[in-house]
């Protein structure tokens, strides 16, 4: 499976990744490589939750929209 995770550097440059579409689906990292296996580690780590509580995985639906600025 893939999900789309969104990147950003807090103000000690530390980096954050959030899941957008497994709510709460949160992991951080001194460099970009290490957000990535982490975040990896924690989609891993909510999805055998999810499987181990027979919860269904959230479905969330994403569109990209144009707006002028």
């Amino acid at each position: 499976m893939q999900y789309r995770i969104i990147i950003q550097q807090d103000e000690d440059r530390i980096y954050i990744a959030k899941c957008p579409s497994l709510p709460g689906c949160i992991s951080q990292g001194k460099t970009r490589a290490e957000v990535l296996d982490n975040i990896k580690d924690a989609i891993s780590g909510y999805l055998a939750s999810l499987k181990k509580h027979n919860e269904p995985i959230p479905s969330i639906e994403e569109e990209l929209v144009e707006v002028s600025a």
